[in-house]
């Protein structure tokens, strides 16, 4: 399952897409993950400093 967005925590601080390797994750006012690009490895979770991504 691709990585989801809590829109409520996020921030749009951008570190997430910053390490995705994958390319994945836009930023718009909040970060915007595509499922059909999202390889689930984690990094942006791990990157997340409000704990808005997950992968469940």
């Amino acid at each position: 399952m691709a990585a989801r967005v809590d829109e409520d925590k996020c921030t749009g601080c951008g570190r997430c897409a910053e390490v995705c390797p994958a390319e994945a994750i836009t930023l718009n006012e909040v970060a915007i993950v595509n499922p059909d690009e999202c390889l689930e490895c984690g990094a942006c979770v791990d990157e997340c400093p409000n704990e808005a991504i997950s992968l469940d």
